[in-house]
């Protein structure tokens, strides 16, 4: 009977051994510190107050200086679309090309309405010029020489109407053809040949290459804390760099 009562103790010891080894690795577990992968790109901008300094830590993303958007102005399908993404391009290089048919029809009808203005120009001014002859001589009278200046006028104002008519339809020929705005790198693709293009839809995006900045935003409570000429430190934990 002791023998089994002292079996009985000693499991209840190793029980009570276990509970309390396994106790502790979840405690000990529970210490250990997560691991942050995040790699935002953090901003220390310092803040000079009495004898010690001070810093903002803050958040953002480095960024190109300069960036565009490359769309069109008018809606057409995209006819060429000759670079892709990683593509280096130089500023007026040509890019994509948008469907022009309709735009080159109307340039037609402004060119013909020109010509038939300056005709009707012409005429207008034949006759000014006779019967401004012919009032001056004192055969003509100053109504007559009225309604020929008014004729002739007319005749100005139709011919510069359709030179401007013109050149609003020379303009949008020229959004028919997308250039880089500067030299830089291609960085999206946002559509390809044959698709619809339209004023509000992005085709490809550039950015120029070699020249970058640090966006970041901070709220509003410590704006009046950051002063221009500040020291501002750049923490990329991504390449493991400071940047000062």
């Amino acid at each position: 009977m002791s023998m089994i009562v002292y079996k009985k103790q000693a499991l209840q010891l190793f029980t009570g051994i276990g509970i309390l080894v396994l106790s502790s690795c979840s405690h000990n577990d529970k210490k250990e510190p997560v691991l942050n992968t995040d790699t935002a790109i953090v901003v220390t901008v310092s803040t000079p107050l009495g004898d010690e300094q001070h810093g903002i830590n803050i958040s953002g993303q480095i960024e190109a200086a300069q960036s565009a958007n490359i769309s069109t102005r008018i809606m057409g399908y995209i006819t060429m679309l000759k670079v892709k993404v990683g593509d280096h391009v130089s500023k007026g290089q040509l890019l994509a090309t948008i469907s022009n048919q309709d735009i080159q029809a109307k340039r037609a009808q402004t060119d013909a309405m020109i010509d038939e203005a300056q005709a009707s120009l012409k005429s207008a001014q034949k006759d000014f010029d006779r019967f401004t002859a012919l009032y001056n001589q004192q055969s003509a009278t100053a109504k007559e020489l009225d309604n020929v200046t008014l004729q002739y006028s007319a005749a100005k104002a139709r011919l510069e109407g359709a030179r401007q008519m013109r050149n609003e339809v020379n303009a949008s020929l020229g959004y028919t053809s997308l250039t880089a705005p500067f030299s830089g790198i291609v960085t999206q693709k946002l559509a390809d040949a044959g698709s619809m293009a339209n004023p509000v839809m992005p085709i490809l995006t550039i950015e120029q290459a070699g020249s970058y900045q640090v966006s970041a935003t901070a709220p509003e409570s410590i704006i009046n804390q950051i002063k221009q000429g500040a020291e501002a430190i750049v923490t990329i934990k991504a390449i493991d760099k400071i940047i000062k």
